[in-house]
């Protein structure tokens, strides 16, 4: 074998051990513990991902993580926190029908919600948890009586789809922004997991 074709052969090797046969997003590996948690968020910009990945950090990093497009088996976690980014008042369709798809297997096992939306880049209060908790997330699984959190959430232009960036981008003074807190989703799974050691 020329030492180009073994060049050759060696990057292709490489590359088959790096590459899985099906591609998936990074998962979030949480740490050991007895207890199985996760965390199942939907999202258009990565805004609840993050807060999703927070919301973990606050419970010692103990939950899973999954965007709601993995389609995920959560029939062997004993906990799980439902959260998603709200556009027109609303998570993303797809959790909504995984949501009432799943209602048997989720619905002794909720412990938990969230919801992320820009509000006008206004403080969120009472208003929108009842909107978009109590008469959204916490309507559709039926299960009502477990902590609960709105955080204000970002934009990021390049992340929407073509036709929202449009329409986005038209508003008068509408602008990127971040307005997600990284200490209040920490804080929630805290209060979450603290709620549930007792």
């Amino acid at each position: 074998m020329n030492k180009r074709n073994f060049i050759k052969a060696g990057l292709l090797g490489f590359g088959a051990l790096i590459l899985p046969g099906k591609v998936f997003s990074l998962e979030y590996y949480p740490n050991p513990s007895s207890r199985k948690w996760a965390i199942l968020y939907s999202t258009w910009c990565g805004t609840a991902r993050d807060a999703g990945i927070w919301i973990s950090e606050g419970m010692d990093g103990i939950a899973n993580v999954f965007d709601v497009r993995e389609d995920p088996d959560l029939s062997k976690y004993d906990h799980i926190v439902i959260g998603g980014a709200i556009r027109s008042g609303k998570t993303s369709p797809l959790l909504q029908d995984y949501l009432q798809k799943n209602s048997e297997t989720l619905k002794s096992r909720i412990r938990g919600y969230f919801a992320v939306c820009g509000n006008m880049m206004q403080p969120v209060g009472p208003e929108q948890t009842q909107a978009f908790i109590d008469n959204h997330l916490a309507a559709i699984c039926g299960v009502t009586d477990v902590p609960s959190k709105v955080f204000l959430g970002r934009i990021t232009f390049g992340l929407m789809e073509p036709e929202i960036r449009k329409q986005f981008e038209q508003m008068p003074n509408m602008k990127e922004y971040d307005n997600l807190k990284r200490p209040e989703c920490m804080a929630f799974g805290k209060e979450i997991l603290d709620k549930n050691l007792k």
